[in-house]
């Protein structure tokens, strides 16, 4: 699903129009950004978490070439999924 296709259902299920679906998710996008940036999970109940993780510098290896070249630091997340999504998800 691409995010056009979201806004669209985004917009027929919450009786938006497009413009204010995008702009619904744009926000929430942005929030949780903002939120993993600063080191904070967010935990949305019965769908999952998004948990900030910060990778440390290293070495990694190029699998095209073999070569060893190292890695900055750097900030990533994960996401857990919660009960609710993983019942859903295997019925």
């Amino acid at each position: 699903m691409t995010k056009a296709e979201l806004v669209e259902q985004m917009a027929d299920k919450a009786g938006l129009n497009k413009a204010q679906a995008k702009v619904a998710l744009d926000a929430f996008i942005s929030s949780v950004s903002t939120s993993l940036r600063a080191g904070k999970e967010v935990r949305l109940v019965g769908f999952g978490s998004f948990v900030p993780i910060k990778r440390p510098a290293g070495t990694a290896r190029n699998p095209r070439t073999g070569e060893t070249v190292r890695r900055k630091a750097s900030q990533t997340c994960r996401f857990r999924v919660g009960d609710a999504l993983k019942d859903a998800l295997n019925r």
